[in-house]
């Protein structure tokens, strides 16, 4: 069950960048909330994929080429804060846990171990996944008062969004959602 942002949370939402964004890290991004609360906030740019290949991460964590069956996986620059770490989003496993893992929603958990990649390379993974390098963070009142400055617009999740679109179609499928061409809107902003 998603969270109502009315409750100050925007946990388990995604951020639509507005064309004003400043931040060339979140210009035309896609960021989904992993955690939200009065000590910050902490998110995965779902839709900019990086130059890194599949294959190329395997290797820096001791995973075998044998038997590879998702080369053509996307990694994604998941945010500017700490881009040497892995996270990845995914959907629960019914018969597996993995060692750093934890539920972010009823539908999603986030893991930053390794034994997670080593699975989606081995096709015994989770069903839909989404490897990141780094996050986007916010400090305590930084988010909301982003939000003030009209930086983002919020959306609910939508994991077909996120696990069955190409990166490329997902921003404006996310302003879809509420019915806005995000084209449309100027980036200049003015209060009268």
């Amino acid at each position: 069950m998603s969270e109502d942002p009315s409750n100050n949370s925007l946990h388990n939402f995604m951020l639509i960048s507005m064309p004003q964004m400043e931040d060339e890290n979140f210009t035309r991004s896609l960021v989904y909330i992993c955690e939200h609360s009065n000590k910050g906030a902490m998110g995965l740019v779902i839709n900019r994929t990086n130059n890194i290949a599949f294959t190329d991460i395997l290797p820096q964590l001791d995973i075998t080429d044998s038997h590879i069956t998702n080369i053509e996986q996307p990694i994604f620059t998941g945010g500017p804060v700490q881009p040497e770490h892995g996270f990845v989003l995914h959907t629960p496993h019914s018969k597996k846990q993995w060692k750093s893992s934890i539920r972010v929603s009823e539908d999603l958990c986030l893991t930053t171990s390794s034994d997670v990649i080593d699975d989606i390379a081995h096709a015994t993974g989770p069903k839909h996944s989404l490897i990141a390098l780094g996050y986007a963070g916010w400090g305590p009142g930084q988010l909301e008062q982003e939000l003030v400055d009209n930086a983002w617009l919020c959306c609910p999740f939508d994991a077909d969004i996120v696990f069955n679109m190409p990166a490329e179609d997902r921003f404006q499928a996310a302003a879809d959602l509420l019915g806005i061409d995000i084209n449309l809107i100027s980036s200049k902003i003015g209060h009268g």
